[in-house]
């Protein structure tokens, strides 16, 4: 799988900008964001890792893609919501999966739409699909559509990195943040990408 297009100018220009990405890109030498081109299996695939830690979400990923081999939308249905349960997601995120791959299944969701829309319409649209929040809607931006520009405020790893990077370990508010940001722009997804990378070398993938 290819980088994103716009990958090496945004390190070279996130480089230029940020020295403490600077070397956090240098320490992490051929590796990019990989898109999968499914919606669906990021789409699940981040509904599966809501509020629970990265190992776990992994953890439960490799047990359903035992059961179901591959994650469809027509076998999620086939398998049905006591099988994803099985697998060890909860009653209500194998209802919200369920539900999605019936949307799916049906064509009330169309993909195709996405391309040319703005990332607050796209996000707009996903959030109204039950288990489907903001952060949901922005995992999908960074590495479904590999939109350049998503800050995942919300993310709690993202959050930890520049925390830890940035302000000597002292809380930072939502202004703070958007402050430290707003040097990273056009390319806030790679400056993020980067940060889960200090926290954990294995790249994330949805």
């Amino acid at each position: 799988m290819s980088e994103p297009d716009y990958w090496k100018s945004a390190i070279i220009d996130l480089s230029n900008s940020d020295c403490i990405l600077s070397k956090i890109i240098f320490d992490n030498p051929d590796v990019f964001l990989v898109s999968r081109g499914d919606p669906f299996f990021t789409l699940v695939r981040s509904i599966v890792g809501q509020q629970i830690s990265v190992r776990s979400a992994s953890a439960i990923w490799s047990r359903l893609e035992g059961r179901l081999h591959e994650v469809t939308p027509s076998l999620v249905l086939q398998a049905g919501r006591d099988i994803l349960r099985e697998c060890g997601i909860t009653r209500q995120k194998s209802t919200y999966i369920y539900m999605l791959a019936e949307s799916f299944e049906s064509g009330k969701i169309k993909p195709e739409i996405w391309d040319n829309q703005d990332d607050e319409s796209i996000i707009k649209e996903l959030t109204l699909y039950r288990g489907i929040g903001r952060w949901t809607a922005e995992m999908f931006l960074i590495f479904y559509l590999a939109r350049p520009d998503i800050l995942p405020m919300s993310d709690l790893g993202l959050r930890r990195a520049i925390t830890e990077l940035y302000s000597k370990k002292n809380i930072l508010d939502d202004n703070d943040i958007l402050l430290i940001a707003d040097k990273w722009r056009p390319w806030r997804s790679v400056a993020t990408w980067y940060l889960w990378r200090f926290l954990d070398p294995e790249p994330v993938e949805y």
